[in-house]
């Protein structure tokens, strides 16, 4: 009887462990199974999100076959004037990184507003380069390129490189997508004060600071009271875009991906397709911050019938040399610009191409 009691009492714990291991594997089960329910589901949020906001570049005549997030690769980044979509906009913000995933480094490059260059796809009309998007517009040229298009060979012809990728957004777009990442850190270099999109003034001491949506504007727009100038705003805009770039990469909560969702589906129109972007976030977290380095395109304000940032042939050669090494092209001559503007050059102050009135980020 003993003997059979200790039979009993084994076999009925193995019963048990096996039960116990059977929920252990259904419970399992369940959670893997709920994971790939809910990632679906994001992932379906997301793709249906980023589809609309897809609309690819012309292929580049400056480089040869398809770019690929494999090899090294340009994007441009672009924030309008414009409070919502629409296609009559300027180009307030312009910066082209330069990525290579082999060497894990960017550089990345801003190009002031005012800069004066040749126009793509005009006869060779010289103008700020602000004013590219509203000569790519359909019922401005009659090819109709489109504004980002002509943006983007504007950006070529200025350095011999080719773009790649774009994202655009505009001001509201910017606005709810500092929101959505929870803000941007900065270190204010000097007191100053800036208005924001809903009209208030904002003032900013020197410092860290951590901004909201309507504080990160104001602060990459001003430009009046900076005593470099452009030069001073374009280093605000690199410094907010890497922390914002910083901040999205890092993102590990669904907690507000339906404000961040509308935040780019509404504002917001991307060269890339939306099965690549977890490629580009991979190739992005997988670069040292001492990596990312930012280069000045050197220039000299200059006042004519309005004003122009000139820059010189030989500084746009020297730029175009070193984005092209880290994209391991060859280095070529620039097309030789007009380096003197005509003063009648550039539309009438006001005008709609926007491109010569000098006016926002005061």
């Amino acid at each position: 009887m003993v003997m059979e009691r200790i039979e009993w009492s084994r076999s009925e714990k193995y019963r048990k462990r096996r039960r116990k291991k059977k929920w252990w594997i259904r419970g399992l089960l369940l959670v893997v199974l709920a994971a790939f329910i809910v990632s679906g589901y994001l992932f379906a949020q997301v793709w249906g999100a980023l589809a609309g906001t897809y609309d690819p570049l012309d292929q580049s005549d400056k480089r040869d076959g398809e770019a690929t997030l494999d090899k090294p690769f340009t994007i441009l980044i672009l924030g309008t004037d414009a409070r919502r979509e629409t296609s009559n906009w300027r180009a307030d913000v312009i910066m082209l990184a330069a990525v290579n995933p082999q060497k894990k480094s960017v550089k990345m490059v801003s190009i002031p507003r005012d800069t004066y260059v040749k126009i793509a796809n005009t006869d060779n009309h010289y103008d700020k380069i602000n004013a590219a998007p509203y000569f790519g517009r359909p019922k401005v040229n009659s090819e109709g390129p489109g504004p980002v298009n002509n943006t983007a060979q504007t950006v070529e012809d200025l350095l011999h490189v080719p773009v790649d990728y774009y994202v655009k957004v505009n001001f509201q777009g910017f606005i709810d997508v500092v929101d959505a990442l929870g803000g941007v850190d900065v270190n204010v270099k000097f007191a100053f004060s800036q208005a924001h999109f809903g009209g208030e003034v904002i003032p900013f001491k020197p410092g860290p600071k951590h901004l909201n949506g309507n504080e990160a504007l104001a602060y990459v727009r001003m430009r009046k009271q900076d005593p470099r100038g452009d030069a001073g705003r374009n280093e605000r805009q690199r410094e907010v875009m890497t922390s914002l770039l910083d901040r999205a990469v890092s993102l590990n909560t669904v907690t507000k991906i339906d404000e961040l969702l509308d935040a780019v589906g509404n504002n917001m129109k991307l060269g890339i397709k939306p099965s690549e972007i977890p490629k580009l976030q991979s190739v992005y977290q997988d670069i040292p911050k001492e990596n990312i380095e930012t280069l000045q395109l050197k220039g000299e304000n200059k006042r004519l019938q309005y004003w122009y940032y000139m820059v010189t042939n030989e500084e746009r050669q020297r730029m175009s040399n070193i984005i092209r090494k880290q994209l391991e092209l060859e280095p070529e001559p620039v097309e030789p610009w007009e380096t003197i503007p005509d003063q009648n050059t550039g539309a009438p102050q006001g005008s709609e191409t926007g491109g010569s009135t000098g006016s926002g980020g005061q």
